[in-house]
């Protein structure tokens, strides 16, 4: 039995530049269905279709839930009343549900396909943007515009992740994701600068210009920032940009160390029998076990990283040794005019993050064999510490949905 689509009505009201059937064809390619129908006659004898409801917006989660569900229709707020928005049913039934989602009462129901609320749909720990986040499905009128393309670029952002990224990126990265999508930049095109400023970056570290070489490290990593909400708000993602955007990540910053040593006129540490050369190979050893760990951590523990494992974790993300927190260091170190002495607290940091994260790799084995299977507290923790706990207020999403 293979599944297609069929959508229900329109709006014309635009989110983040797409059409509604626009956004719901990419995000069901994403799911992996490429089958549309403009009429659900037209379906197969015993294949499946999912209707949906042009005028809603669904949360991705949602629709790829019902994709997998098969005589089951979904009902979710519609102002005041309740309607049913989407349904997947079989192609006999297909003609009477896209009746009853073009207007059909609450109520109507066809033999064998319960009704589900969207509240008892409970999953919301996105190990992708390491959050939970509450699964939703809102009326598209022009009334909730601006909120819901403010859902959507707050959906796209990770919960947890370090503090420059969390509280001083939002807003701007909000705006420039606007003037990319008004000026129809791909995400890919927002990445490739990004590679270039991370090798003029590197160069300028290299010859001394720190002053110049941070203003470039410091845009490329807020592009970092832009390029993954741009690809996640149009839904244009692709392996190729999440390939590159990874590698990026993870190959660049002890490299930025090395070359930042390397333009230094003079090296001063407080400790003398610290030369340049053991600092930097500090760095790579700390950084690649640091990378590691955390690897080890999710390939032995679970789908989910380190970090979200205890809100301890959630909170070390915040500051531990990566490219963020380590430039906050060399740009005091610049500041002060000391720029020795930043490398010298990048590797004494970087050090220190990677022995923790290996304390922590040892309690969570030693949990593992007391306790059982490990569950993030993303997943398992929320509903009961509550909007009162300070984790559940930084690392969990809770937007106003108009």
């Amino acid at each position: 039995m293979s599944v297609c689509a069929h959508i229900v009505g329109e709006t014309p009201v635009p989110l983040w530049g797409l059409s509604s059937h626009e956004r719901y064809r990419r995000m069901l390619k994403h799911v992996g269905m490429t089958a549309m129908v403009e009429d659900v006659s037209s379906v197969a004898p015993g294949d499946s279709v999912l209707i949906i409801r042009g005028d809603y917006l669904f949360d991705g989660r949602v629709l790829q839930s019902l994709a997998n569900s098969l005589n089951v229709m979904l009902e979710a707020s519609a102002g005041p009343s309740r309607q049913i928005v989407a349904a997947h049913v079989p192609a006999n039934l297909a003609r009477q549900a896209s009746t009853i989602l073009s207007g059909g009462e609450l109520g109507d129901t066809l033999p064998g396909v319960r009704i589900e609320k969207i509240e008892a749909r409970s999953a919301s720990f996105n190990e992708h943007l390491r959050k939970s986040q509450p699964l939703f499905v809102e009326p598209i009128r022009p009334d909730t515009q601006r909120a819901l393309e403010e859902r959507l670029f707050s959906s796209s952002y990770k919960g947890i992740t370090d503090l420059v990224t969390k509280w001083l990126w939002p807003v701007p990265a909000k705006w420039a994701t606007r003037l990319c999508v008004a000026g129809g930049v791909m995400p890919n095109h927002v990445t490739a600068l990004s590679v270039v400023l991370v090798v003029v970056a590197g160069a300028l570290f290299a010859n001394g210009f720190y002053a110049w070489g941070l203003l470039a490290a410091w845009i490329m990593t807020f592009l970092d920032t832009v390029d993954g909400k741009l690809a996640r708000v149009t839904i244009t993602s692709t392996r190729l940009g999440h390939f590159l955007d990874k590698i990026l990540d993870i190959v660049h910053p002890p490299f930025w160390y090395l070359l930042w040593g390397l333009g230094l006129a003079s090296f001063h540490p407080v400790l003398p029998s610290l030369t340049l050369n053991i600092t930097i190979g500090a760095i790579f050893i700390g950084y690649i076990a640091g990378r590691l760990i955390e690897g080890a951590f999710q390939l032995w523990f679970g789908n989910f990283g380190i970090f979200c494992w205890r809100q301890f974790d959630s909170y070390n993300r915040l500051v531990t040794a990566r490219r963020n927190p380590n430039l906050i260091l060399l740009t005091i170190s610049l500041l002060i005019n000391r720029p020795d002495m930043g490398l010298v607290a990048v590797a004494a940091w970087t050090i220190f993050s990677s022995l923790l994260l290996l304390v922590r790799l040892g309690v969570a084995f030693r949990t593992r064999i007391v306790h059982g299977p490990l569950h993030s507290w993303l997943a398992d923790g929320v509903e009961k510490d509550g909007a009162r706990s300070l984790a559940v207020r930084l690392f969990t999403q809770q937007v106003p949905t108009r």
